[in-house]
């Protein structure tokens, strides 16, 4: 006759293997939420387009740049070193500068245009964009 053994209690694994996996897919996930949460495309290239207001003065103080890099205040063309004298003669108090700059115009020659207006007086500039 045979005899049972009487039931060794057995002791209970943890498996390690299971748990390793189980971790790594929530770190991926984790690090992957992360970066889609985070704004990769934060330099626009093409930024005269939004949506903007419309100016509440008649006929505001405009100083633009075309594609040559030309500069004109309001629609009189001038050089950058005559911008600083005429914008004086022009602007009124506290009134806005806007700024239209075409899209392949230099960001140097726009920032010299503004820097030349700020001595002039003008304090706030507005940027023009295209209207979606």
């Amino acid at each position: 006759m045979k005899l049972r053994r009487s039931r060794r209690s057995k002791r209970g694994r943890i498996e390690i293997i299971p748990m390793i996996d189980v971790m790594f897919f929530l770190l991926a996930t984790f690090m992957l939420t992360s970066l889609a949460m985070q704004r990769l495309d934060a330099v626009r290239i093409n930024l005269p387009q939004g949506h903007a207001q419309q100016l509440s003065q008649d006929k505001p103080l405009t100083l633009s740049v075309n594609q040559a890099n030309q500069v004109f205040i309001n629609q009189q063309a001038v050089r950058l070193d005559q911008v600083t004298p005429m914008i004086a003669r022009l602007l009124r108090p506290d009134a806005n500068v806007v700024v239209a700059a075409d899209d392949h115009a230099s960001h140097g020659v726009v920032v010299q245009a503004m820097l030349a207006a700020r001595q002039a007086g003008a304090e706030h500039f507005l940027l023009a964009v295209h209207r979606e």
